[in-house]
């Protein structure tokens, strides 16, 4: 860090394929205000991550194989925080490989983990959805004007740091931030989970558990760039139903229920006799049959 900051901040991206989308952030990276000191890319089943020619710092990027064909998405972003934190991160960024880090991004998450009510919070940046970019590409000095942040989650102005003890069900894993110590009270994401779906809502639910507040930090903005995609996400439909029966048994209730709600309007999942969901092509069991009759 410049002397403006007071210690060594580690951005951690966890990436399968994206690489266009990849070398973008780190040239936002690099072209900010305040660069990161280090940029962890952990790589997916995906061995031409570290192939890719970036720009600024060269990326420290780490390997890790698919977990059943699945993404193993919660056991990377503890492997690139582990890493980060071994490479001796005072501050751990994680960052989507498809954001863009506006110019401000490192040091308002950075000044924001030396704010007394914040420093042993999980930091939020305000997170913005791009339209698709122009002939030209996404001209960084320009791409943060053309949307706003996403509306179901504080924003708060520039400069403004707003805690939170209660709002963790809005945690987002696209960007946050939080100290080597915040990091192990919550305990990292629960590995059990792979693939899409749910992991970042455990997490968030791991933090209130630890009694660890969110704290969303205005100047902390990111834009996400435009990739096409299904709404809702029907080519992850086991890894939701998975996944949510997994956080389920964790907490008690399912999330992605927006989700849920499509699916079983569409006639892809149906209610079982518990008040569960499963494939509306799967087969009853018997105890559920029973039930029903």
């Amino acid at each position: 860090m410049t002397p403006q900051g007071s210690g060594r901040v580690a951005v951690v991206t966890v990436v399968h394929g994206r690489h266009r989308h990849l070398w973008l952030q780190q040239r936002s990276l690099a072209e900010g205000a305040v660069p990161p000191d280090d940029h962890v890319v952990v790589a997916m089943g995906d061995p031409r991550a570290a192939w890719w020619p970036a720009p600024g710092r060269r990326p420290h990027v780490v390997h890790l194989p698919l977990a059943d064909e699945r993404l193993p998405l919660a056991a990377a972003r503890n492997l690139g925080a582990r890493t980060a934190i071994e490479r001796g991160a005072d501050l751990v960024v994680l960052l989507d490989v498809d954001c863009l880090a506006s110019p401000g991004l490192v040091l308002a998450y950075e000044e924001a983990s030396r704010r007394p009510l914040a420093e042993d919070a999980v930091l939020c940046g305000p997170v913005s959805y791009l339209p698709p970019p122009p002939a030209g590409g996404y001209d960084l000095h320009t791409v943060h004007t053309l949307a706003t942040p996403h509306p179901a989650r504080p924003a708060p102005p520039a400069g403004d740091v707003v805690v939170d003890a209660d709002g963790h069900d809005l945690f987002w894993s696209l960007s946050f931030a939080l100290t080597p110590q915040t990091w192990e009270r919550v305990g990292g994401f629960d590995e059990a989970y792979a693939g899409y779906g749910a992991e970042d809502t455990d997490f968030g639910q791991r933090a209130a558990a630890a009694g660890v507040p969110l704290a969303w930090v205005g100047g902390a903005r990111a834009s996400h760039q435009h990739h096409p995609t299904q709404t809702p996400p029907v080519q992850h439909l086991d890894d939701v139903l998975r996944n949510g029966r997994l956080f389920r048994d964790r907490w008690g209730r399912w999330p992605m229920q927006g989700w849920l709600d499509a699916f079983e309007e569409q006639g892809l999942v149906r209610r079982t006799a518990h008040g569960d969901y499963a494939r509306a092509d799967a087969p009853e069991s018997p105890v559920a049959a029973t039930m029903d009759a």
